[in-house]
């Protein structure tokens, strides 16, 4: 099937059909395909399918389960499937709307037995921080994507931004040496193509007129060598499990700091846990990896931004399982726990990154050391340790 798939989503919706539209006038025979999922309301998702010159196809999908993304799901390959039959389709856009995830879509569209050869997520800097301070349902934006969707607009936001390899980055005048060093420190493995409107060959675009590579050709766009560079599905879900995310180094620019704090120390439940609201509100972002004493063998995964902080278990640590069980695991997994690997301890660590303007580093320092095991604590032992208030239970509905 030679029909090539990028996705390009982001909840900067100007940015994202700016992107969009470079794409269908830089590559002959592209189309976009986008669901709108804000008719929800009224019992359907909006079908449209449109080149560079216009719409092509506008049609309604109904709702599954009373669930506009769920309709989105459904519709999403048999679509591409149709679009792929006309030999003279290319390319796919899949413009996601709005809230819509992209790894959740590169997942279906690839189990749908098409090629995904790029996501993309677009990008203005100037709303960066805006948004990963935005702490709202996304329901109360009219955001959400069903009716038990209790997103926040950060925390997706977020996720939109991390999973993508490339980030499509709108030429915005108010954005300033700040947000395009947040940006960098919050992404900074990402590829970021500078983005701006225009028609093919206009001075005022950035790109001009490229087509869908051959084989052994370049071509000459960025953007367009970014939606034709490869995506592997596994890999990118591999990437983002806290067990072997690869998150950001430390950093110190422009104003914006990413501190990165590593301990082999457990934390003490209770302290950790009186603490989590000046933790969680100490960064815009926040996230990483980390072990209580009194759960020794749950590897907990730390995600906050917007003020909102998501503790959750991501499994167990690899030195609570047996050997065997080893090779039941991705190869990556086991890869990144043989690097970290502790005599006593393991894999387990803490691993917690913060990135933002302004950022207390000092005084972050100061609190997370204050709610590690002290030396007395830590010495009590193992089973001292189990025996330890269990602080997190009902956070984590243990």
């Amino acid at each position: 099937m030679s029909l090539s798939v990028v996705i390009v989503g982001g909840l900067h919706a100007e940015a994202r059909r700016t992107t969009v539209a470079r794409l269908l006038a830089d590559v002959p025979g592209s189309v976009a395909l986008h669901h709108d999922l804000a008719t929800a309301a009224a019992g359907t998702v909006v079908r449209t399918i449109r080149d560079a010159e216009g719409v092509l196809f506008a049609g309604e999908a109904p709702l599954v389960n009373d669930c506009a993304c769920c309709a989105l799901r459904e519709d999403l390959v048999p679509e591409l499937l149709r679009l792929a039959d006309d030999p003279a389709t290319r390319l796919a856009v899949v413009e996601l709307w709005d809230s819509v995830e992209p790894r959740a879509m590169a997942e279906v569209v690839v189990a749908g037995g098409l090629t995904v050869t790029g996501v993309i997520t677009a990008v203005d800097p100037a709303l960066l921080l805006p948004y990963l301070g935005n702490g709202d349902d996304l329901a109360e934006r009219g955001l959400a994507a069903a009716a038990t969707d209790r997103r926040t607009v950060a925390d997706t936001f977020a996720r939109q931004l991390e999973y993508a390899p490339v980030l499509a980055v709108a030429d915005s005048p108010e954005a300033d040496d700040e947000d395009r060093e947040m940006l960098a420190q919050l992404h900074p493995t990402a590829r970021r193509v500078p983005v701006r409107g225009g028609r093919p060959g206009d001075p005022a675009g950035t790109f001009a007129r490229a087509g869908a590579p051959e084989p052994g050709a370049e071509p000459r766009s960025p953007l367009v060598a970014a939606a034709f560079a490869g995506f592997d599905v596994e890999a990118a879900a591999a990437a983002q499990h806290p067990a072997c995310a690869l998150l950001p180094a430390e950093a110190d620019a422009h104003g914006v700091t990413t501190f990165v704090w590593r301990r082999r120390r457990p934390f003490h439940p209770e302290r950790l846990y009186a603490a989590l609201e000046d933790l969680a509100c100490a960064a815009a972002r926040s996230r990483g990896r980390f072990w209580l004493a009194d759960k020794p063998d749950a590897l907990l995964h730390w995600d906050a931004a917007g003020g909102a902080l998501c503790v959750e278990s991501a499994g167990p640590w690899l030195a609570s399982l047996p050997d065997a069980a080893w090779e039941m695991l991705p190869p990556v997994r086991r890869a990144a726990a043989a690097l970290d690997w502790h005599p006593e301890h393991g894999d387990r660590r803490q691993h917690l990154v913060f990135t933002s303007p302004g950022l207390d580093r000092d005084g972050l320092h100061e609190l997370l050391e204050s709610c590690l095991l002290t030396d007395a604590e830590y010495a009590a032992g193992r089973d001292a340790w189990k025996r330890l208030p269990p602080a997190f239970d009902t956070l984590l509905e243990v």
